[in-house]
């Protein structure tokens, strides 16, 4: 399952995420750009889910309060 919809052009778009499995076989992981917001999945599958779910309401930009990463030039 990729966690991205696809480009204008139709290339499939990635998105970086960490993941886990606790101690309770539940997968707990977020997606990099919002390290805040864990979700968990009964499997790895059921996580990619959630995290897809997350990816498409993050992406709205109309919530206030997300936290996102951002990177800065410095040189």
């Amino acid at each position: 399952m990729k966690l991205a919809e696809s480009s204008t052009d139709g290339t499939p778009v990635g998105e970086p995420f960490t993941y886990w499995c606790a101690s309770d076989g539940q997968f707990l992981g977020y997606l990099n750009a919002y390290p805040d917001h864990w979700t968990q999945g009964n499997n790895l599958n059921d996580l990619k889910v959630h995290l897809l779910d997350l990816y498409r309401e993050f992406s709205k930009e109309d919530l206030p309060g997300i936290r996102h990463v951002g990177e800065l030039i410095v040189a």
